[in-house]
């Protein structure tokens, strides 16, 4: 069970995430604009800034899911089932939870599910 002080430390540290995530949302969606086959650069610069544009939408990509998943966890961070893995109900560590807010499961659990 998390302390009403981590229970605000969290409740911040997401919603700074979430602001942050939706400015390099915005920053990211300006670089994936495509390529127009018209623009006046050699062959190599247009192939490196299709390579560029390409790592920057895997980036928007990733960025818009964690936002989805801060967005969904925010409003649950109060219930007592919050901090408890979703497979084994060992509790959560604040530590990890800080680092990672939408974490489902522990360090074990989620290194089993990745296997």
């Amino acid at each position: 069970m998390l302390t009403p002080t981590q229970t605000t430390q969290l409740k911040a540290k997401i919603e700074a995430d979430i602001l942050q995530l939706q400015e390099d949302i915005s920053g990211l969606e300006a670089m994936t604009q495509p390529i127009s086959p018209d623009n006046a650069i050699g062959r190599l610069s247009r192939m490196d800034a299709i390579n560029t544009r390409s790592a920057n939408q895997t980036a928007l990509n990733a960025a818009k899911v964690r936002l989805a998943k801060l967005t969904q966890t925010l409003p649950t961070i109060d219930c007592a089932e919050y901090n408890e893995c979703e497979a084994c109900l060992v509790e959560i560590p604040f530590a990890r939870l800080m680092l990672v807010p939408e974490s489902e499961y522990c360090v074990a659990c989620s290194e089993k599910l990745s296997e």
